[in-house]
């Protein structure tokens, strides 16, 4: 089953490249649709109780050298993996211009969707890294051929930029492999084995690997700079895609790697991540707020979020020790955040991508006074920006909750500044709303459109799920709270 829904989007953008005839979106949207349906049967299987990671499948690669094709699930990756394959039927069902080019676009989406849950269903390190790797190839595509503004440009940034966090990776994975006795790749091993427990120099350079890797991708400040112009430049759905699934890549790796694998050396780092995250939330609302340019501003929010999210990780590590209680509400908000980030921001960026293609440009100065011409553009914006803000009965405030209540436990003054952040990211959307929205309508927007069915429905079911998870949190924590009792110093 998890096989599947990795090779069905990789068959159909071989069958895109090689079918010069192929209805493109039709194919590539009944493609995507599989995943979808493949892991919500995997959600119905799962079993809560049951052991840590399920559904598994094991297929010789290497054995010589402990390699081998691993897929499994837990409560976390099967969150995070299901709402990246939802984004990613979204992003390809969502109206764009594939500049003459349809079926190669369609084709790299597909070609992104089997390597992205390849990594989240993954239960080998050396084929997380391959994954992680091959994510870059599919999203520097995407950008290059399909951006506008100097997307060349933005795209090579963002490719060397990832490409050195991802070899600082492959040099921690070597660094686990060859302290773990016997070696192995298997990551259900090296979470039991702790092969680098008692700290040591070779402990705190491997874990500094990680870091280094994840912190690129995630992206915590100072590794950030390149990706407010790869999403500047991105396509909309593009832009979607990034933010909302090839970010959660750092943060589910710091899960999954350091730690669930080096659970004593992540402790003692932890208070150096927690205040990692507390500038990034900080500086991404602040720097968001300074923003004319729509996409820079959703961008830089981005930032701030995946904040919380390391946040909670680095407060749940550091009570390996302590409140267990304290330290599940904390990683439950991280993985949560993760959906939550996925769906609202996810959402945010097809709605920037709507606005490209009726004004061809982002800067707010150039709108205004469209609540009365395009009320559904202006309805899904405000719930989808509430929602980023923390809004009560929102997703961004259940995972927002369970963060800083953990957090409290360890590093109360870390979470204080935090919460500022909350308050600075309320300010920079309600000013965004009010450039965008509200005022007096300029005379080139008086025939400005509004969203057409296929947008509105996307952008619906995206948002739809932002409020059931906001109001009926409960089937999303059974599922996660859990597995996360299973980790290392979970119990």
């Amino acid at each position: 089953m998890l096989a599947a829904c990795l090779l069905l989007p990789f068959f159909g953008a071989l069958l895109l490249a090689l079918w010069p005839r192929a209805p493109a979106r039709p194919l590539a949207i009944g493609v995507s649709v599989l995943p979808v349906v493949l892991l919500g049967w995997a959600w119905l299987r799962f079993d809560s109780d049951g052991p840590a990671f399920q559904l598994v499948t094991e297929v010789p690669w290497v054995p010589s050298l402990g390699m081998a094709v691993r897929l499994g699930v837990d409560g976390i990756a099967l969150a995070v993996a299901t709402m990246s394959a939802v984004l990613f039927l979204a992003a390809i069902a969502y109206p764009v211009d594939t500049m003459g080019r349809p079926r190669q676009y369609y084709a790299w989406l597909l070609f992104l969707e089997a390597v992205s849950l390849g990594l989240f269903l993954s239960l080998d390190l050396l084929l997380f890294y391959v994954f992680f790797d091959l994510s870059l190839v599919g999203m520097y595509f995407v950008i290059a051929r399909w951006g506008h503004g100097d997307p060349e440009a933005s795209a090579l940034k963002f490719f060397l930029y990832t490409l050195a966090g991802s070899l600082a990776l492959l040099l921690a994975i070597l660094g686990l492999y060859l302290a773990a006795d016997p070696h192995t790749f298997d990551m259900r091993a090296l979470m039991a084995a702790q092969p680098l427990a008692g700290g040591g120099v070779a402990a705190s350079l491997v874990f500094l690997g990680f870091v280094i890797g994840f912190g690129i991708k995630t992206p915590l400040v100072p590794f950030h700079s390149w990706l407010p112009q790869a999403h500047v430049d991105a396509p909309g759905p593009g832009s979607t895609l990034l933010a909302g699934v090839l970010l959660k890549m750092g943060t589910f790796g710091l899960i999954r790697i350091p730690y669930s694998m080096m659970s004593d050396t992540f402790a003692r780092y932890a208070i150096v991540l927690a205040v990692l995250a507390v500038i990034s939330i900080l500086y991404g609302a602040l720097v968001a707020l300074g923003q004319r340019d729509l996409k820079r501003r959703i961008a830089y929010t981005s930032v701030n979020h995946m904040g919380y999210t390391v946040l909670g990780i680095a407060a749940a590590a550091a009570l390996l020790d302590g409140d267990a209680r304290a330290r599940s509400l904390a990683l439950t908000g991280a993985t949560v955040e993760m959906v939550a980030h996925g769906l609202i921001t996810g959402a945010l960026f097809l709605i920037a991508g709507s606005f490209w293609e009726r004004g061809a440009d982002y800067r707010l100065s150039r709108y205004g006074g469209l609540a009365a011409r395009a009320p559904l553009l202006t309805g899904l914006t405000v719930l989808a920006a509430f929602a980023s803000l923390g809004l009560p009965g929102l997703a961004g405030f259940v995972a927002e909750v369970q963060i800083f209540v953990g957090t409290f436990a360890v590093y109360p003054w870390l979470a204080a500044l935090g919460l500022l952040g909350i308050l600075v990211t309320a300010a920079l959307f309600l000013d965004m709303l009010r450039k965008l929205f509200f005022g007096a309508l300029p005379a080139e927007w008086r025939s400005f459109p509004d969203l057409r069915p296929a947008e509105w429905w996307v952008l619906g079911a995206l948002l739809a799920g932002v409020v059931v998870i906001g109001v009926y949190p409960r089937f999303l924590l059974d599922l996660i709270e859990p597995s996360v009792a299973l980790l290392p110093g979970g119990r």
